[in-house]
């Protein structure tokens, strides 16, 4: 019986143990997050109110957020303007690229050492999949989805569905439902 009540007294030591780290795990995600968060707000050129990011988010001074934006992993590399619409979620590991070497006007090749600034403009409700690529010049209608893996080089219009690369619509939301939400006011 002695050796059983030490067992079981260890047992439960390592027990209480573990149940500390994953306390002090759960803790420090949430300073994390709400690091990130402060780091977003502060270099980014503006915000409107809510922002979440859950992942490693790296904005510049030319991007402009509307409320409630939401990051799990989001690099905008360049300076040219990015402005982001209300309710934007985005999976990890995506890359806005709004900035190019010049190599059609430039005076060395494949290119010099200036630069073509193209704007990106992501509309309210728009929803990215992990890994999405957005390069300079386009926009992304309101509602619409980008699937996983995709690059968007061109437009994308409002309710669209689209995926590949480069991005091509495929489907759209269901317009009267994605209305009916929307009026109703209820967003993630």
């Amino acid at each position: 019986m002695v050796v059983l009540n030490s067992v079981s007294k260890y047992a439960l030591e390592f027990k209480m143990i573990l149940n500390a780290i994953k306390f002090i795990r759960r803790v420090l995600k949430k300073m994390q997050r709400k690091a990130r968060v402060v780091i977003v707000k502060k270099r980014c050129g503006g915000y409107t109110d809510r922002v979440q990011v859950g992942g490693p988010t790296s904005l510049t001074k030319n991007t402009f957020l509307g409320d409630n934006a939401n990051f799990n992993g989001l690099v905008i590399s360049g300076e040219g303007n990015v402005i982001i619409g209300d309710n934007f979620h985005s999976g990890p590991d995506c890359l806005f690229i709004c900035q190019n070497h010049n190599f059609d006007n430039g005076s060395a090749v494949p290119y010099d050492s200036t630069y073509i600034l193209k704007d990106i403009t992501i509309e309210d409700n728009v929803w990215l999949g992990s890994r999405v690529i957005v390069l300079g010049g386009a926009t992304i209608g309101e509602g619409a989805i980008i699937q996983a893996g995709s690059v968007v080089v061109s437009d994308i219009p409002k309710y669209a569905i689209a995926g590949g690369h480069p991005a091509k619509v495929f489907s759209s939301r269901d317009v009267t439902h994605y209305e009916k939400l929307k009026a109703e006011g209820k967003f993630h």
